[in-house]
């Protein structure tokens, strides 16, 4: 077979919505499915009846939490159920690794928690190893909640065939909300609150963005597949190197910051739980496209030259500069050596 290399790079899918309301529901967030294989599937939701609060409004104990997958979007064919405890310590969110499933196919999924149910998803697994039919998928990210309304989400809500929707990341802004009412730059819709800074800062501003209806829908209709970027954290962090601005270090404790900031974006995200320590992985889809996604940021090395729009130092042509670390290059060295059909780098670059 001939072997073709794919670079699947920043896509401009921006926009999303009007923000959700806020009511008694514990599921003001949504649901969502990820990291589709041909046996297994994650199912994602996070308990969060006020969602902008430090803890969603859940207080401090754990929630039980039922699940269901079906073959109709009725519920009537149930072919697989169960429990999970979503804990105060990951923000009540759930991520149910479901496996033994035949490959190639549609489910619908619900949670239940008390007497409500969530709103349902639909998702499908991976084509079987040998399989060689087409394989359709988005590549999306950078959705800046002030920049506007997420209008390109719904869009892919309603497309049909989708195999999965590649997040290269900036699933959120960090920065502090802005008021700049009318006029040139003026903002669509102002973030909540500061700076990100802690745990429950970049917990509430995930949620925000959460809360809107269209990138809800988009996560409902789709099986996501999710790495990061730096608005995660910080804009153009790098590595254990905090992002500059003009120059200048930020002089909050970086490796707290980013810890946080990392856990609270698995705990929004449909990731399986070996992702919240190590993002990279593959995925291979039939006999067509092998997935790596990668990470381009936590291993990487300091911006060169002082960061930012800059007259080029001897840094900037540095051989020996690591984007990836070299555990990860040798880990992709080696799926792309072995892969069939199309090897796509699921990346950020």
């Amino acid at each position: 077979v001939r072997r073709r290399l794919m670079l699947a790079a920043p896509a401009l899918l921006l926009g999303v919505s009007r923000g959700g309301a806020q009511g008694a529901t514990p599921f003001t967030l949504g649901v969502a499915s990820g990291d589709p294989r041909a046996d297994s599937l994650v199912l994602w939701t996070r308990l969060a009846p006020t969602p902008l609060e430090p803890d969603g409004g859940m207080g401090p104990a754990p929630a039980t939490l039922r699940w269901e997958l079906a073959e109709d979007d009725a519920f009537r064919r149930i072919i697989r159920r169960g429990e999970t405890t979503a804990l105060a310590e990951e923000a009540h969110s759930a991520h149910v690794e479901v496996t033994g499933l035949p490959p190639g196919r549609p489910f619908s999924y619900r949670f239940l928690h008390g007497g409500e149910a969530s709103p349902s998803g639909r998702t499908r697994t991976a084509p079987a190893p040998g399989d060689a039919a087409p394989v359709r998928f988005l590549n999306a990210g950078c959705q800046n909640w002030e920049h506007g309304h997420f209008t390109a989400w719904a869009h892919a809500a309603r497309l049909q065939d989708i195999a999965f929707v590649f997040h290269y990341g900036d699933s959120i802004y960090e920065g502090a909300g802005r008021a700049r009412p009318g006029g040139w730059g003026a903002l669509v819709r102002p973030h909540h609150g500061g700076a990100c800074l802690t745990l429950a800062d970049y917990r509430a501003r995930h949620a925000q963005y959460r809360t809107d209806a269209d990138l809800q829908a988009a996560h409902a209709a789709h099986p996501f597949i999710c790495t990061h970027d730096d608005h995660e954290v910080e804009n153009n962090w790098a590595g254990e190197h905090a992002g500059r601005r003009n120059g200048v270090r930020a002089t909050t404790d970086f490796t707290a910051r980013r810890a946080a900031a990392l856990q609270a974006w698995w705990e929004h995200m449909p990731l399986p739980r070996a992702a919240r320590d190590r993002a990279f992985r593959r995925l291979r889809f039939g006999a067509l496209l092998d997935l790596h996604v990668l990470d381009t940021r936590r291993f990487r090395d300091e911006q060169p030259c002082g960061d930012g729009a800059r007259t080029l130092c001897a840094d900037a042509f540095n051989p020996d500069a690591q984007m990836l670390g070299r555990a990860q290059e040798a880990w992709l060295h080696e799926g792309l050596a072995r892969g069939p059909g199309w090897q796509v780098l699921a990346q950020q670059v």
